[in-house]
C-alpha cells in the first residue's frame, strides 16, 4: 500500500490537538548539579529486548494481535477513510442512535466505502482490536450484610499499560535523584516526584532488602461528582497513574497518563434511617472497595514484579503506593480521621490556627496497630488512642512502604483557591463592604487574562476554582485604600492579604528550591503576624479551621513529593468529564456502569490506535515529522534534563502578518474623540524618532531643536491593534499575553461594539542589573509599521529602522523599593510642564509584556471611573505583580 506525508499528517490531526510541550532545561542545565541514586536502582534485567527506540517494541506486539495488519495499514479497518470515520464516530460524542442514522442514509456507507453500517458494526470491529487497557469487571462487596456492585480493573494490569505505554517510554524515570542548584548542594530543587525525598528514602530502604529495584509510585485519587444537573445521580470514580511519568503527562488527559480504576458504589444509603450507622457503612464500604482495588500490591510491593516498558526494556519493578489526591471530606475518609482533624498531624482542633505547627505528625503504625485488633474487645479503645474511626480494615493497613498519613498531600484547588482564598475574598468584602467592594472590580482596567466582572463579585453564586484564580489576580489591588479604615489597619489588612497572595502564587511554581522554600514558610508566618486584623474588624472569631492548618504541611509535602503540580486535584475535577460525566451521557440511563465502561474501553482502543497508526506510518515513510511526536523532547535526553523550566523564560513577540487598519492618517491617530488613538504627540515623536535614529549620539535637547526641521513625506501609517507573546519552546503556538491597542468601534447603529483598549506595558530600555532599572512603565497608544516607499527619503542610505514601531506614553520610573504595606510599585503618568503626556516612539520590540495598573482608590471608588477611562481619570497606580505566573516571577525574584 503506498503511503505519502498527507496520511500521516492526517491521522495526527487529531493527535496534534492534544500534543504536550515537555519542559526542557536548556537555560538553565549547566547549573543544575545532579547527584543520582547509584548503584543498582533501576537496572535493566539481563533478557530484555535489545529493541531500538524508535521502533517501540509495545507498537510491534500490538500490530500483531490485528488480522492482515502486514498488509492493511488500516486494519481492522478497510481503508484511511474508513479508520476516519470510526474515530470521528467514537471520539466526537456522537450518540450511537445518531450514527447509525447517519449511516443509514441511502449511500453513505457505500459511497464513502465503510466497512460498518451502523453503530453496533463499528462497535464489534472495536471489540476485536487488542485492548491497550485491561478490561473492567464486576464484583460484590458485602458490608454488614449490604451488597454492592464494584466495576474495578486489575491494578496490576494498569500499571502495566501505562508503564509500558511505547509513547511515554522515552520520558519514563527509574531511580530517584536529587538537584542542586550550586556545587556545594546547599540549595535543593524539587520538580517531578523523582526529585522528592519521599523515593529516595524508599529507594534507600527497599535496596537493603531488595538490590536492583525499580519503584513505580502509585498516585490514586478519589472524589465523588454529580453526573447530572438534576436527579442527583453521581459516580464515584478512583483514578491511577504512576510517578515515573513526568508531571506534564500526568496532568494531561489526552496524554493517557491517568486510568480509570474503578467506579466505586456511590449509593446514599438511605435505607439505613440511623445517622452514625449510616456513616459507619459508608467508611466500611469505601475501604473494602478499595481494599479489593490494592490487595495485588501487598506482594508486588514487597517481592517486585517483572515489567516491560515501551522500548523493551525489563525491570523487577515494585508498585509502592505513594500519594492520595482528594479533597478533604475524602482525605478524612482515607485517613479514617474524624472530621475536623488534621488528616497528617496530631494538632487539635483548638490549635488549627496557630504558626508554627508544632504538634507531631500522625503515627500510621499506631493506627494499623490499632486497625489490626478488629473483632477484639480492645478495638473502639485503640482506635480511638489512635485517633482514628473504628473501621474495619483500612485498606492500607497491610500495604508495604507506605504511611497514609504522609501519602495525604496538599491540595491546591481546594485549599487554597476554594478554600482559604474563598474566605479570604469574604473577609474583605465583609470588611470593604460590598457596594464598595464591586464598585472598584467594575473600575479594574482591563488586560490580558484580567476578567472584568461587570457586576461586581459580592453577588456571584457557586463560584468556581476558576472564578476565584482570577478574583486573585486582582484581589490586592481593591485592598488599597479602603475608606473605613485607620492607616494601620489597612497597613495590616494590606500585609495580611498581601502574604496569602504570596503563598498562593509561590505555592503554585513548578519547580522549588530551598530558597522559594523558606519564601513560602516566611509569607505564612507573615500572615499569621497579620491575621488579627480580621477578627479586630469582625470579620472573622477565629482561625482554627483545617483548611488554614493545611497550609503548615505544604513544604514537608513538596520535598517528599515535588511541586504541587504533581497532586493537584484539578487533574482529578479535569477527568470527571471523560471519565464519568461523558461517559454517563453516552449511556441509556439504565445499568449505567456497564454500558459507561464499555464506553470508556472503546475510547481508549481508538485513541491507542490512532498512536499506533502514527507509529506505523513514520516507520513505513522512513521519514519522522518535523514535529515529534512529544515537541520539543529529544528523545534522548536523560530524566534529569526533563521538566525543569526557566521560569524567568523570555516571551517573542507575534503579529498579524497585515495591519489590522491600513493607512491610518496622523489626523486620527491624534485625535482625542472615541473614535481616535489619542496619541496626541505622534507627529512630533516621530520626527524626534528620526532625528534620533539618523543621529543616535545627539544630547535629547539637540534632539528636539533638529526634529522641527523633520518634514514627513506622508500622512499615513498602517497601524496593529493587537501584539501577542508566545514561548514556542516552553509552550508552542499558546497565546501567553497580548497588548492591545485600539479605539472604540461601534456597528451600523452606532452602538459600540468594542470599547477603546489601550493597554499598559513593561518596556526595556536598557541592558542593567540593578532591580528595575532596565524597565519602565508605557501606556501603547499605537503600533505602526512606516510606508516602505518613503523610508528613503527618511533615511537615505542609512540603516533602516525597526519594521514595527510603538507610540508609547511613558509612567515615571520605578523607586528603588516597593512600597511597604502592599509590596506593590507605584507608577505616575509622566508629564511635561504644560500637563501633556511624556511620549516617544520606540521599537516594538522593546515591549516586552503588558502590566497591568491598579488603580490608587483614595477613598471610594470615583463614579465616574469605569473600566473603560480608569487609565485616563486615575493620577496614581501599582503594578499589578499577581497578573500572572510570569510577572509574579519577574518582580518577586530578581
Amino acid at each position: 500500500m503506498s503511503l505519502d506525508k498527507s496520511d500521516l499528517d492526517a491521522v495526527r490531526t487529531e493527535q496534534a490537538k492534544g500534543l504536550l510541550h515537555l519542559r526542557s532545561l536548556p537555560a538553565h542545565r549547566d547549573d543544575i548539579h545532579v547527584v543520582e541514586f547509584g548503584g543498582r536502582a533501576g537496572e535493566v534485567l539481563p533478557d530484555s529486548d535489545s529493541v531500538p527506540l524508535h521502533l517501540r517494541n509495545a507498537f510491534s506486539q500490538y500490530q500483531s494481535g490485528i488480522p492482515n495488519a502486514n498488509h492493511n495499514i488500516w486494519a481492522p479497518f478497510t481503508s484511511r477513510i474508513d479508520w476516519e470515520v470510526a474515530r470521528w464516530g467514537k471520539t466526537r460524542n456522537v450518540g450511537s442512535t445518531s450514527f447509525s442514522d447517519l449511516l443509514a442514509i441511502e449511500g453513505v456507507a457505500e459511497k464513502l466505502g465503510l466497512s460498518f453500517s451502523s453503530s453496533g458494526e463499528l462497535n464489534n470491529i472495536i471489540d476485536s482490536m487488542p485492548a491497550p487497557r485491561p478490561s473492567f469487571s464486576r464484583e460484590e462487596v458485602v458490608v454488614q450484610g449490604h451488597t454492592f456492585d464494584l466495576f474495578k480493573r486489575d491494578i496490576m494490569e494498569c500499571i502495566r499499560a501505562l508503564y509500558g505505554n511505547p509513547d511515554h517510554s522515552q520520558y519514563l524515570c527509574f531511580s530517584p535523584e536529587r538537584h542542586y542548584a550550586d556545587a556545594d548542594h546547599v540549595s535543593r530543587i524539587y520538580h517531578d516526584m523523582y526529585t522528592g525525598k519521599w523515593w529516595w528514602s524508599t529507594q534507600k530502604a527497599l535496596e537493603k532488602d531488595k538490590p536492583g529495584a525499580t519503584i513505580i509510585p502509585i498516585i490514586i485519587s478519589s472524589d465523588k461528582t454529580q453526573v447530572t444537573l438534576f436527579r442527583n445521580k453521581s459516580a464515584y470514580p478512583v483514578y491511577m497513574t504512576i510517578g515515573n511519568l513526568p508531571k506534564e503527562i500526568r496532568r494531561k488527559p489526552s496524554q493517557q497518563g491517568q486510568i480509570l480504576l474503578a467506579y466505586l458504589p456511590s449509593t446514599r444509603l438511605q435505607e439505613i434511617k440511623n445517622k452514625a450507622q449510616r456513616r459507619r457503612v459508608q467508611g466500611n464500604l469505601f475501604h473494602a472497595c478499595m481494599s479489593h482495588l490494592v490487595t495485588p500490591l501487598k506482594q508486588a510491593g514487597i517481592d517486585g514484579v517483572v515489567m516491560q516498558s515501551g522500548d523493551g526494556a525489563k525491570r523487577r519493578c515494585h508498585p509502592l503506593p505513594a500519594v492520595y489526591i482528594g479533597d478533604y471530606p475524602e482525605q478524612m475518609l482515607v485517613t479514617c480521621g474524624y472530621y475536623g482533624d488534621s488528616p497528617t498531624c496530631n494538632v487539635g482542633k483548638e490549635d488549627l490556627g496557630s504558626f508554627p505547627c508544632t504538634a507531631s505528625l500522625r503515627d500510621a503504625a499506631a493506627a494499623i496497630d490499632a486497625a489490626k485488633t478488629v473483632q477484639t474487645d480492645v478495638w473502639t479503645q485503640m482506635c480511638l488512642e489512635a485517633n482514628i474511626k473504628p473501621v474495619q480494615h483500612p485498606f492500607w493497613e497491610d500495604l508495604p512502604y507506605t504511611d497514609i498519613f504522609r501519602s495525604i498531600t496538599p491540595d491546591l484547588l481546594h485549599q487554597l483557591y476554594q478554600g482559604v482564598m474563598k474566605h479570604l475574598i469574604k473577609w474583605i468584602t465583609d470588611i470593604c463592604g460590598a457596594d464598595e467592594l464591586d464598585a472598584r472590580v467594575r473600575r479594574l482596567p482591563p488586560n490580558h487574562g484580567i476578567r472584568i466582572f461587570h457586576k461586581g463579585i459580592s453577588s456571584l453564586s457557586r463560584v468556581s476554582g476558576a472564578e476565584h484564580k482570577q478574583i486573585c489576580l486582582f484581589l490586592l489591588g481593591v485592598v488599597i485604600d479602603i475608606p473605613s479604615l485607620s492607616t494601620h489597619q489597612s497597613r495590616k489588612l494590606l500585609q495580611a492579604t498581601r502574604a496569602l497572595l504570596d503563598f498562593l502564587y509561590i505555592a503554585n511554581y513548578p519547580i522549588h528550591s530551598t530558597e522559594t522554600l523558606e519564601t513560602l514558610e516566611l509569607s505564612l508566618a507573615r500572615f499569621h503576624e497579620n491575621k488579627d486584623i480580621f477578627i479586630q474588624l469582625g470579620a472573622r472569631e477565629h482561625f482554627n479551621f483545617p483548611k488554614i492548618h493545611s497550609l503548615c504541611h505544604y513544604t514537608r509535602a513538596i520535598e517528599l513529593y515535588g511541586t504541587c503540580d504533581n497532586y493537584n486535584t484539578e487533574t482529578t475535577e479535569r477527568l470527571h468529564i471523560d471519565f464519568a460525566k461523558d461517559a454517563y451521557r453516552a449511556s441509556n440511563r439504565k445499568d449505567e456502569y456497564v454500558q459507561m465502561t464499555k464506553w470508556l474501553e472503546r475510547r481508549e482502543k481508538i485513541l491507542h490506535h490512532t498512536n499506533y497508526l502514527v507509529w506505523r506510518i513514520e516507520n513505513q515513510l522512513s521519514a519522522p515529522l518535523s514535529t515529534p511526536l512529544m515537541t520539543p523532547m529529544d528523545r534522548d535526553l536523560t530524566p534529569s534534563q526533563r521538566t525543569l523550566m526557566d521560569m524567568k523564560y523570555t516571551l517573542a513577540q507575534k503579529l498579524t502578518k497585515n495591519p489590522s487598519v491600513s493607512t491610518v492618517t496622523f489626523t486620527r491617530i491624534e485625535d482625542r474623540g472615541e473614535r481616535g488613538y489619542r496619541a496626541t504627540l505622534f507627529q512630533s515623536a516621530l520626527r524626534r524618532f528620526v532625528v534620533q535614529f539618523r543621529n543616535p549620539e545627539l544630547s535629547a535637547r539637540q534632539v528636539r531643536q533638529q526634529s522641527q526641521d523633520i518634514f514627513m513625506p506622508f500622512g499615513s501609517v498602517d497601524v496593529y491593534h493587537k501584539v501577542k507573546f508566545v514561548n514556542y519552546d516552553l509552550y508552542g503556538n499558546t497565546t501567553l499575553d497580548s497588548v492591545s491597542c485600539r479605539p472604540r468601534r461601534h456597528n451600523a447603529d452606532h452602538r459600540v461594539v468594542e470599547y477603546s483598549h489601550f493597554d499598559t506595558v513593561l518596556l526595556k530600555i536598557k541592558d542593567q542589573t540593578t532591580r528595575n532599572s532596565n524597565l519602565r512603565v508605557g501606556r501603547v497608544r499605537v503600533i505602526f509599521s512606516l510606508p516602505e516607499s518613503k523610508l528613503d527619503a527618511l533615511f537615505g542610505s542609512q540603516a533602516r529602522p525597526p519594521k514595527h514601531l510603538a507610540y508609547v506614553e511613558w509612567y515615571t520610573k520605578f523607586s528603588a523599593y516597593p512600597e511597604a504595606s502592599s509590596g506593590l510599585y507605584r507608577v505616575k503618568p509622566e508629564v511635561n510642564t504644560d500637563g501633556s503626556p511624556v511620549a516617544s516612539i520606540v521599537p516594538l520590540e522593546m515591549i516586552k509584556r503588558s502590566v497591568h495598573l491598579l488603580p490608587k482608590w483614595g477613598g471610594s471608588a470615583p463614579a465616574g471611573w469605569t473600566f473603560e477611562n480608569v487609565l485616563d481619570e486615575c493620577s496614581t497606580f501599582y503594578v499589578n505583580i499577581f497578573k500572572d505566573e510570569h510577572m509574579y516571577i519577574n518582580f518577586v525574584h530578581q
